[in-house]
């Protein structure tokens, strides 16, 4: 096969041919071909276009955009608009470093393949997986916007379904077993207060560390406030006395403005995975993530029996929906509820026990 001047392989040994040419509009252009003798042709046929001013099909015309260059704008918009974007910006590099090539290149099917691989690979939940669907849907949808493609691969892909009923609490001596490793390592030991407060208003990872200021607590009224939580409505929170307990160490590590979770030299903490997820494994407790201390607290506002509505309203939730899922954890009051029909309403003897009475009366 013969040298041509404007005829290359992409990648050496794929046998697939691109042509290279000047447009009439005198700019460089690359275009896939296929075959030698369809890039002979292609390119012999783009020459003469060019010799009679014609002008590429829009489709050449238009700057390739690579799917990096996509995530990068999710990603400022991601740092723009999210109250805390650390975790989406790292799906999104990740995302980079899977699809390298062009966007508009990527099918529905890359998508799928791509993220079965990541699932299997990295023991993804449905809820995992659905983060990162979301997030290449977002760099699509912001690409079109912006005119950069024209249509997302991701679009009409169904999400996986997620199981929201999961309720993994702190048992009482698990929490004692925690609070014990803990205290025994010297790192990790400045660390239990984020615990307490955790487990004492029920705030999630975001809202405590990142979103929590001295300025939206009230010491004298016992309250806190997040203006803006996930579901973007803002919350105000009783603190009872061990969340101001915690309050009071974490107020002694810093000057009472900003944010007030911080370490023992008052440096402020974005997150928590270099203590607790060790932690947990010290402390022989399986299948634990710190958004079950959420569930912790739920749990055992349940368990004193507080009414539903109210754990909606503590949580933060915007209906009973969610708040369902603690429902069987107060069966003793239900216990309670039915014994009082008991009292009341005598139970109807049953046939065989009517027939017994009357036997032993004859």
């Amino acid at each position: 096969m013969k040298k041509q001047r404007g005829i290359f392989e992409k990648d050496p040994g794929s046998d697939i041919w691109w042509v290279r040419f000047t447009g009439a509009d005198g700019r460089y252009h690359r275009e896939k071909a296929g075959t030698w003798t369809a890039a002979s042709n292609l390119l012999t046929k783009r020459k003469n276009e060019a010799l009679q001013g014609k002008k590429l099909p829009e489709m050449l015309r238009r700057r390739s955009v690579l799917f990096s260059e996509l995530a990068e704008d999710a990603i400022k918009y991601v740092e723009r608009e999210y109250s805390r974007p650390e975790d989406d910006v790292a799906r999104l590099e990740l995302l980079k470093t899977k699809f390298p090539g062009c966007a508009d290149a990527i099918t529905p099917s890359d998508v799928l393949n791509v993220l079965d691989a990541l699932t299997d690979e990295r023991d993804w939940s449905a809820s995992s997986r659905n983060h990162h669907h979301n997030l290449l849907s977002l760099s699509y949808r912001l690409g079109i916007l912006n005119g950069k493609v024209k249509e997302s691969p991701v679009r009409g892909l169904k999400r996986k379904t997620e199981n929201n009923s999961r309720v993994r609490f702190l048992t009482p001596d698990e929490e004692k077993k925690l609070r014990e490793a803990i205290r025994g390592n010297s790192i990790w030991s400045e660390h239990e207060p984020e615990l307490t407060l955790a487990l004492h208003t029920g705030l999630r990872r975001s809202s405590m560390y990142v979103c929590l200021v001295w300025e939206n607590i009230d010491l004298l009224g016992c309250t806190l406030t997040i203006p803006r939580t996930k579901n973007g409505d803002p919350i105000t929170l009783p603190l009872n006395n061990d969340a101001m307990q915690a309050l009071r160490v974490f107020r002694s590590r810093g000057d009472g403005t900003g944010r007030v979770v911080r370490n023992a030299a008052g440096a402020t903490l974005l997150c928590n995975a270099h203590w607790f997820v060790p932690a947990v494994r010290a402390a022989g407790i399986k299948n634990f993530r710190w958004h079950d201390v959420r569930h912790t607290y739920a749990s055992r506002l349940r368990q004193t029996g507080t009414p539903l509505g109210n754990i909606a309203e503590l949580l933060g939730h915007k209906g009973l929906a969610m708040s369902r899922r603690y429902a069987h954890l107060s069966i003793s009051n239900l216990h309670e509820a039915v014994s009082r029909i008991s009292i009341s309403t005598p139970v109807a003897p049953s046939e065989d026990s009517a027939t017994q009475k009357e036997t032993s009366i004859q």
